[in-house]
């Protein structure tokens, strides 16, 4: 069973679950995937959040990956609510 932080919002999950399935990818694509019903404005700012905080990695021109810290979350090996920014 997985916890989420205050700092979380509906889209974190969303976000994880799609990297986690799909592999690197930008939030435009995200956005376009349908799995990930946000704008792409909003999962770029999500995602930047989820860097912060160790869940996911930022590896260039906008491409995004999860971390092992990220995929513990999901299978709910880790409480994010202990973690905290690196901002």
């Amino acid at each position: 069973m997985r916890f989420d932080a205050d700092w979380m919002s509906r889209a974190d999950d969303r976000i994880l679950e799609h990297l986690a399935e799909r592999g690197p990818d930008t939030p435009k694509e995200m956005a376009d995937s349908g799995r990930v019903r946000f704008s792409r404005q909003y999962i770029n700012a999500r995602c930047k959040k989820l860097v912060s905080y160790g869940l996911l990695v930022h590896l260039g021109n906008g491409v995004y990956d999860i971390t092992r810290e990220g995929e513990k979350y999901l299978t709910g090996e880790l409480d994010v609510r202990k973690l905290e920014a690196n901002e």
